[in-house]
C-alpha cells in the first residue's frame, strides 16, 4: 500500500463516521428512520461492549513471556456468570474485581 493510499483510506473512513453520525443532528426531526436500522440500533451496544471489553481482558498486564492474562479471564468468567444469574451490575463488578484480587493474591505469580 503506498502512502497515498493510505491516507485516502483513512480520510475516506473519517469521512463516512462523520456522515453517519452527523446524521441523526442534521436531518430534521420528522424524517422517518427505517424500521430494519431502528431494530438493528437495539443491538449496538451489546455489540460494542465486548469489543471494548475483551482486549482489557486478555491482554492487559500479561505476565512476562506470556501473551494471555489468565487471572482476568477467569475472573471475567465468574462475573458474566454471577451477571448472567443475577442481573445486577454493582454486584458484578463486586464479584469480578474480588475474583480478580483473590486470584493475583492466591496465584503463583
Amino acid at each position: 500500500m503506498t502512502d497515498w493510499s493510505g491516507w485516502f483510506t483513512v480520510i475516506c473512513a473519517g469521512a463516512m463516521t462523520l456522515v453517519l453520525r452527523a446524521s441523526f443532528i442534521v436531518l430534521p426531526a420528522d424524517t422517518k428512520v427505517p424500521a430494519l436500522l431502528l431494530e438493528s440500533l437495539k443491538y449496538v451496544a451489546a455489540a460494542v461492549l465486548p469489543a471494548l471489553i475483551a482486549p482489557d481482558v486478555l491482554f492487559r498486564d500479561a505476565p512476562p513471556g506470556e501473551w494471555l492474562n489468565v487471572y482476568r479471564i477467569v475472573a471475567a468468567v465468574i462475573a458474566t456468570v454471577f451477571a448472567l444469574k443475577s442481573r445486577s451490575i454493582f454486584g458484578t463488578l463486586v464479584v469480578g474485581m474480588a475474583a480478580l484480587w483473590l486470584l493475583k493474591w492466591w496465584g503463583p505469580v
